[in-house]
């Protein structure tokens, strides 16, 4: 199903009993870290039955590694297409990066240079992705510090092209873009107007660091002004769609957390009313 809209979070553990023994009228659906419930049972599956009946979810996943060059892991399709028929999410997310290379899992989303290469097999592997989960798989634009010298395409082209040749759809980090743009010196709002605003089904902001003159997407902060104002720009691009907040340390109350997204619904809506009215 892909019914869900609206402003969501990321469901972590901080959150559980508030989610579960409070009314959250400000959150219309959850996002979940795929890995963190493919596990045989406990306390993580009971806690994910119970929210799941109050909340609409979709699931995002780090390590599907789809620009590895070892061979896609059949055990975990297997072991992710089982919570699925679990979750029953709107949605099923993942990066565009690798994870790591001969059975190492390296619990990092490293860059892929942007060639024709790369492309042709990222997008065998995505297409294969989607023939073991019967679905559409929405694949993560990186947050990158480095460049390949090889590379002979941006990354927005990159991005479009893939979408086009393999029929997936788009999570928009409007954060990574951000992030990528100061580290690399491009214009995000050329990569965000690049984009095909049909093809993105879901929109991640967060918070960044800098560190030794690079932003480094940390998830730890919240969203700074400039990517409120990339937000905007995306909006008014994309139009509405559905759009959470990221928050993976220094994690505050849930409070602070919805009032952080209150403020993304006002940046959405005053975009749109501007689209509408351009004065």
């Amino acid at each position: 199903m892909n019914s869900i809209q609206g402003f969501g979070v990321g469901l972590r553990t901080e959150h559980y009993t508030a989610f579960e023994s409070e009314s959250q009228t400000r959150v219309d659906w959850l996002e979940i870290i795929s890995e963190n419930y493919m596990v045989p049972g406990g306390p993580p599956l009971w806690h994910l039955d119970r929210i799941r009946r109050d909340f609409p979810m979709v699931m995002h996943g780090v390590s599907l590694n789809i620009g590895g060059n070892a061979p896609l892991n059949l055990d975990y399709l297997r072991d992710l297409k089982a919570l699925i028929a679990r979750v029953q999410p709107g949605w099923v997310s993942d990066h565009l990066c690798w994870t790591g290379m001969n059975g190492l899992n390296l619990h990092d989303l490293l860059p892929l240079p942007y060639t024709e290469a790369s492309l042709q097999h990222v997008c065998e592997r995505i297409q294969r992705v989607q023939d073991v989960l019967g679905r559409r798989l929405v694949v993560e634009n990186p947050s990158t510090y480095v460049a390949f010298a090889g590379n002979d395409m941006p990354e927005w082209d990159f991005v479009g092209e893939m979408l086009r040749r393999t029929d997936c759809e788009l999570l928009l980090d409007v954060n990574n873009v951000y992030v990528s743009s100061v580290n690399h010196g491009f214009d995000p709002r050329q990569y965000i107007d690049a984009i095909p605003a049909a093809r993105v089904r879901q929109i991640h902001l967060a918070g960044h660091e800098t560190r030794e003159g690079y932003l480094i997407d940390t998830h730890d902060h919240p969203v700074c002004e400039a990517v409120w104002q990339l937000y905007g720009h995306t909006v008014r691009h994309c139009g509405s769609v559905p759009t959470m907040i990221e928050r993976d340390d220094n994690i505050p109350a849930l409070h602070e957390l919805l009032d952080e997204l209150d403020h993304a619904r006002q940046v959405h809506a005053q975009a749109l009313q501007i689209e509408e009215c351009p004065a």
